[in-house]
């Protein structure tokens, strides 16, 4: 070998050499990145949440019972890599077992000027919706409930209805053991009326329709119109990032149908694109050969005027159509005796009629 061959033998083994080093700085580099983030991702994944709550069936309850607000906020949060748990508690203790830092927030929380220092809250995500419910014939048209001064009103025991019960000179309000025992003493004329969720006057029509046709009537406006948030404390370091993951969460929700299942409902009337205008969107892509009489509204208080005298608009198979003649037949048709989730409801209430 040439003196010159060997002198290009030894660059070319040089340029090797300081490849491999290269390569291996790289590699060690970027192995050494992926251990620094894995506790990162982990950790986010790992997120538990310690919560608190009073009970308001069918929202809040301990497990076992209808709790279909829980539900709904650890699916939400579940799908962002967050897990949580709720504690019970009396009306008393909540807001300062929240305000001390005791839990880490609430699932199912109302609006309040002294929470909101402590905690941030997510976009409402349901409504509370008091509707006024006596017996079969009664006046059910008050607009607010100083029109129902004197009359005698049905709550269940233990809840929290907020401030607009306690108005002085307003109707009276007589304690009750549950909701199924608030409708029996309507029934029974031991009371006047009872105040009852719009979610649970959609079960008793699903699933008792003769009988609240032959025994109840339904007032068509809300007395008490509460939004439930979602509410964490400002002191822990990933709170707005869970705050806003949720937020996200909401409509794709709607979308799948996941609102449906957790509220046992067969029809839901929100906002699934976005743009402002609400859809009607049903369990599923077979609901039947008509449009629906009734329906749940997710917000009915932030409903927009303009909807007036629209065209309805129906959401099925990703698309959105404008007047029920538009949605295709294949639609139309229903795939069960018992489509949605009103057959899984028989065990959450025990009315007896």
């Amino acid at each position: 070998m040439s003196a010159n061959d060997a002198r290009n033998t030894d660059s070319s083994r040089s340029r090797r050499q300081a490849r491999l080093l290269g390569w291996s700085r790289w590699t060690t580099g970027a192995l050494l990145s992926l251990i620094i983030a894995m506790p990162i991702v982990t950790s986010a994944q790992d997120r538990q949440l310690q919560l608190v709550s009073t009970a308001w069936s069918p929202f809040t309850n301990g497990p076992g019972q209808p709790r279909f607000a829980l539900d709904l906020v650890e699916e939400a949060l579940g799908r962002i890599g967050v897990t949580a748990k709720t504690v019970i508690v009396e009306e008393a203790k909540l807001t300062p077992s929240l305000l001390n830092g005791e839990f880490d927030g609430s699932a199912a929380l109302w609006k309040d000027k002294e929470r909101e220092r402590a905690l941030i809250y997510s976009q409402p995500y349901l409504e509370n919706r008091l509707i006024l419910v006596g017996r079969h014939g009664s006046d059910v048209s008050a607009a607010s409930l100083a029109d129902l001064a004197g009359k005698r009103i049905a709550l269940v025991a233990g809840y929290s209805y907020g401030e607009a019960v306690k108005t002085p000179g307003g109707p009276i309000f007589v304690g009750s053991k549950s909701v199924e025992d608030s409708v029996t003493r309507v029934i029974n004329l031991e009371v006047d009326y009872t105040l009852m969720d719009d979610l649970v006057i959609q079960y008793l029509v699903r699933n008792h329709a003769d009988a609240t046709r032959r025994l109840l009537a339904f007032g068509s406006t809300p007395l008490l119109t509460r939004s439930l948030y979602l509410a964490v404390q400002r002191s822990l370091p990933d709170a707005e990032s869970v705050i806003s993951r949720f937020n996200a969460e909401l409509r794709g929700m709607i979308a799948d149908r996941s609102y449906h299942r957790l509220l046992h409902l067969d029809w839901i009337l929100g906002d699934v694109d976005g743009d402002g205008r609400r859809e009607y969107v049903p369990h599923d892509d077979q609901a039947g050969p008509r449009p629906p009489e009734r329906s749940y509204e997710l917000f009915a208080a932030a409903r927009p005027t303009m909807e007036r005298g629209k065209t309805r608009r129906f959401y099925f198979g990703g698309k959105i159509y404008q007047g029920w003649s538009t949605v295709p037949d294949r639609h139309k048709v229903r795939t069960s005796p018992n489509p949605g989730a009103s057959s899984q409801l028989i065990t959450i209430f025990t009315f007896s009629f």
